[in-house]
This record gives C-alpha cells, structure tokens and sequence, in this order.
C-alpha cells in the first residue's frame, strides 16, 4: 500500500474523516502471540484502528495455556455496546468463545447493531494443543454465528471438531469446506496447513460451488503461535478497507506468510513462538465519508 493510498488528496475532503476500524471480540493472550493482542497487531500493521471486546483472560506463554477465566456476559455486552454505540464498527474479527451464554451475547450484538464483515476464527485448540473451549459451545457456534458471519476460517482440527471426523488428506479440502457451508457458513477458508508436506493448501468456499485453492511454500519455523488469529483478523482488516472478500483473503495470506517467514529465526519463549506482525507496517488509512 502506498501513501498515497492512506491519505486523502488535499482538498477534497467531501465528508467526516475517519479511520478503517475494526473490532476484535476474542479472548487475551498474556504472552502477546495469540487472542486479542494478535488481532491489534495485525489492525495496526495494516493501517486500521482497532478496538477490543475481551471474552477471557488466559494465564499462557508459548508453552503452553495455564489459567482460563471468562469475562461474564453482561460485561462482554457492554464491552461492545461502549464502542459500536460511539466509535463504530467497519468490520469485526471473533476468535475464542468459551461458552454458549458468550456464543449468545456476541450473536445478539451483531443483530441489534447490524454488524457486517464478521470473521468468525472458532478457536477451540491453542497451537500448544490446549483444548479453550467445550464441547456444548460448539452447536452454540454452529447455530447462532455460522450464519452471520461472512466466512469462518477454521484449521484441520477445528473443522474435524465440527464435522466429527478427520481430515488427513489435501484431496479432503474440498468436501469437508463444502460440508462446513452446508452447516450454514456463507463461506469459509479452510486452512490446511496442518497437513504433512512442502506445501501448505487452504481453500475458500464460496456459495454456489465456488472454489479457490491458496497455495504456498511451507515456511520453516518454530514460531507458530497466533498464526490463526493473525489471519483472522487481517482478512477482516482488509474487508474494512473495502476490499471484497476473496481479495481480503488474498491480502491477509500474502500479510501472514510475510510475518512468519520475517520471524521465523527469532527465539521468543521456549516453546511455539510469535509471529513478526510488525514486519513491513502501513500508515494508518483515513477514509473520507461521502456527503449525503
């Protein structure tokens, strides 16, 4: 992106000024890899304003979660409520959900303030394996934000979850993105890069059979941690910008492989390490509003 692509021309300033702004509802990572301090990384680097609604707070480092206490509803609701009502909302990443009263209050949220470009990461396993979420949250999800959100970005293990079976292999790709479609997601990105080989494959499903296949070399690292997050909320960075969403995809993936492979020598922790968000950072986008 260029600066001139962040800035507006002088003198034509047709409306109120504003920023591309992006609201993440996810849970807070205390070793800063994953969850919502991923998610602000990633606004930032890629010239948004973001915002937070935090769902939980974990004890977690890179080896591993330690401690998980779930923020109560109520305060989750007015969490989002504060910063829709005055800030405003462009587009919204959500990541973990611990519970189905929080599935709920995240649903109900979107529909009293007509959010759109929702991004729904279900973030039930951490990359260090730590299940974050249970088993009842899952139909939750399913039912109340599948049909709300633009796409669902699950990896293999999370999809698997949600389809009661495993996926082991490329050619799978393809079924188990449309069986996740016929849950009621209005598109999802499958990410395949927990598949064995030199190359990692996701796929976007789109409705009416529409398939892309997004390949690239595998990234040798130990840093890992976040990298869901990190897509999640760089797809929806690029929906605020006003892209469409395979464009936003695209965007967000070329953005995710440049951070891991900027960072994939770096020693952080001792177990699965962050990615490098900050690797190539764009001025923050002002986005002139049309006079009506």
């Amino acid at each position: 992106m260029t600066q001139q692509d962040t800035q507006a021309p002088q003198g034509r300033h047709t409306g109120p000024r504003r920023y591309a702004r992006v609201l993440s509802i996810a849970g807070s990572d205390s070793g800063g890899g994953a969850g919502i301090q991923a998610d602000l990384k990633t606004f930032a680097a890629l010239g948004c304003y973001g915002m937070t609604a935090i769902t939980a707070i974990t004890a977690q480092n890179t080896r591993g979660v330690r401690d998980i206490h779930g923020v109560p509803p109520e305060m989750l609701r007015a969490q989002i409520d504060a910063v829709v009502e005055d800030i405003g909302v462009d587009a919204v990443k959500i990541g973990m959900l611990h519970s189905p009263e929080v599935v709920r209050v995240v649903a109900d949220a979107i529909g009293r303030h007509a959010l759109n470009n929702v991004v729904l990461d279900p973030v039930m396993v951490a990359t260090s394996g730590d299940r974050l979420i249970a088993q009842e949250t899952v139909g939750a999800l399913v039912q109340a934000l599948f049909p709300l959100a633009a796409v669902v970005t699950p990896n293999l293990d999370e999809a698997g979850w949600l389809l009661s079976c495993s996926i082991e292999a490329e050619e799978q790709l393809d079924e188990a993105a449309d069986a996740l479609l016929a849950q009621g997601a209005r598109a999802v990105l499958l990410k395949g890069g927990h598949l064995p080989g030199d190359r990692v494959v996701d796929v976007l499903a789109l409705p009416g059979g529409v398939h892309e296949r997004l390949g690239s070399p595998r990234i040798a690292t130990h840093n890992g941690h976040g990298t869901g997050c990190t897509l999640s909320s760089a797809i929806a960075a690029h929906l605020a910008l006003g892209r469409e969403l395979p464009e936003a995809v695209r965007q967000a993936r070329s953005y995710i492989l440049g951070a891991i492979a900027a960072g994939a020598d770096v020693r952080t922790g001792a177990g699965q390490g962050p990615l490098n968000h900050g690797y190539a950072p764009v001025a923050q986008r002002i986005i002139e509003e049309q006079e009506k």
